[in-house]
């Protein structure tokens, strides 16, 4: 587990359950009254100079998949710095250094992320490298998200980087001013170092977090909603995977004939975090985000989406359903109870962390509408971005830099991190990893799938994204809690996804 408030990095601080925080207290905060500059030192100035269905999913050919991962980051070649001579390279790293600022201390907001978690044990690396302390303020992601909103509206100091949704909160944090630039930072040869390599990040990501020629964030991962599923179980019970959305009700109906004690489906139904994985099912179903005037949810095809989603929690779903994200998800199919589990693909190396679950989980996409043939996965990644109140933004991009380097995502990538940049694709260690169990092959040809298909549009067109999210789950969740009925629930919806650009 990652460890939360106050925590530094090369020091110690217990760990805590996966929607808890630390008690510790976070310390030595940097007055907001101290002017400091790009760098963090006081009064300086700042630097500002389809594919083929069956091979997809089941990764049956090594070409294939190497292919595949290419045209992931399609359209841009390696970054220039490998034009540069022996001697340019030299003086680049003469005018970089790491030491550079030796004994600040730096604060990130973070939420109990995979990708955090995984990092966690790298932390003293980072200090011994640079002198730089960090300490982490880390909530569960609707916690984060308070307190990210309070610290950005004021204006504080107290938050140096912090993790953030592009596709859910990036227009709107970039049109209030609240992130910070990196462009400038990244072209400058002093703070960058010169083997960090931008040029390497899927271009798809990248578009994610530029906005008005800003840079506004860096990738950490690409994520999208997949089936997790027990493979074990469906062939005990003689159940083949459903091969179409509509398939889903009656492959459950077998599953709990068979084995009544666990529970056929489970899936998101918190208001806040629900949309996510309602998302494949209305693409799949036919449902689109683009035409307000031909409608959302409240036409035939979002209402038969909404109607799939919400039975499939009813009936097949836990107890208390309604107030299930992430991690109790994990931990129900994780400790055996669950068959079926439409989940973040992010959540695989957590998932396959409990015993027994690395052999016998396996990963596919959301199945194809039966009528419309779809398959059109969400995909999504969370970056990480400095605060344009931080007073340390120097060391903040240093600690940037080396969270999200080659050598760290490989590394990451070992845990299940799934990895932003192209040439992780190719790391021989990586590559072993992922020949040692089917499954983990299966799990990357979905994420392949993710950015070669994927929708990153989780929400109609709005600037007004984090409001349009509350309103689709919150169409969920009064159907869950029986407060609307499908159809009231799902045109409800769409009048207040309109009103929001009106």
């Amino acid at each position: 587990m990652i460890a939360a408030s106050g925590r530094e990095s090369g020091s110690d601080c217990a760990s805590t359950r996966r929607n808890a925080r630390c008690s510790t207290p976070a310390t030595g905060r940097r007055s907001a009254t101290r002017k400091a500059g790009v760098d963090g030192r006081a009064g300086a100035p700042g630097r500002h100079k389809k594919p083929p269905k069956e091979e997809g999913t089941k990764m049956a050919a090594k070409t294939w998949r190497k292919k595949t991962w290419r045209n992931l980051h399609a359209g841009v070649g390696l970054a220039a710095l490998a034009s540069l001579s022996g001697i340019a390279l030299a003086q680049a790293q003469e005018a970089f250094n790491w030491k550079q600022f030796d004994g600040q201390t730096i604060t990130f907001l973070s939420s109990n992320h995979p990708w955090p978690t995984a990092l966690n044990e790298f932390l003293p690396e980072f200090t011994a490298k640079t002198g730089i302390k960090l300490k982490f303020d880390t909530y569960n992601e609707e916690q984060m998200r308070q307190r990210l909103t309070t610290v950005l509206q004021t204006r504080s100091s107290d938050v140096d980087l912090f993790m953030t949704l592009p596709t859910r909160e990036g227009q709107q944090y970039r049109a209030s001013g609240w992130y910070a630039d990196l462009k400038p930072m990244l072209d400058d040869k002093k703070l960058t170092a010169p083997d960090y390599n931008y040029g390497d990040f899927s271009p798809v990501l990248v578009k994610l977090s530029t906005m008005d020629a800003q840079t506004v964030g860096i990738p950490l991962n690409i994520e999208g909603p997949v089936v997790y599923y027990r493979k074990d179980l469906f062939e005990a019970c003689n159940v083949p995977f459903p091969a179409t959305l509509e398939d889903l009700p009656a492959t459950a109906e077998k599953l709990k004939a068979c084995k009544p004690g666990i529970t056929p489906f489970v899936s998101r139904g918190l208001k806040g975090a629900a949309y996510s994985t309602l998302n494949p099912v209305f693409f799949n179903s036919g449902g689109s985000y683009e035409d307000p005037a031909k409608g959302f949810l409240c036409n035939d095809n979002g209402i038969k989406a909404l109607d799939l989603y919400t039975s499939m929690l009813i009936k097949y779903g836990p107890p208390g359903v309604s107030n299930y994200t992430f991690y109790q998800i994990t931990e129900l199919i994780g400790q055996g109870r669950a068959f079926m589990a439409l989940e973040s693909s992010n959540e695989f190396g957590k998932l396959t962390s409990f015993e027994g679950r690395q052999k016998d989980i396996d990963v596919k996409l959301v199945p194809p509408g039966r009528d419309t043939g779809i398959t059109k996965p969400s995909v999504i990644s969370w970056h990480i971005a400095i605060p344009a109140s931080s007073q340390k933004k120097g060391p903040a991009w240093y600690f940037i830099q080396w969270a999200t380097s080659a050598e760290m995502e490989a590394r990451l990538a070992l845990k299940g991190v799934a990895p932003p940049r192209k040439s992780i694709g190719e790391d021989p260690k990586f590559k072993a990893w992922l020949s040692e169990y089917p499954n983990r092959t299966n799990w990357m040809g979905a994420i392949l799938q993710l950015g070669s298909i994927g929708s990153s549009f989780v929400t109609p067109k709005t600037t007004r994204t984090p409001e349009a999210v509350d309103i689709l789950g919150e169409s969920i969740s009064r159907v869950l809690t029986k407060d609307a009925d499908v159809k009231t629930a799902a045109c409800e919806a769409d009048t207040k996804l309109k009103a929001l650009n009106q």
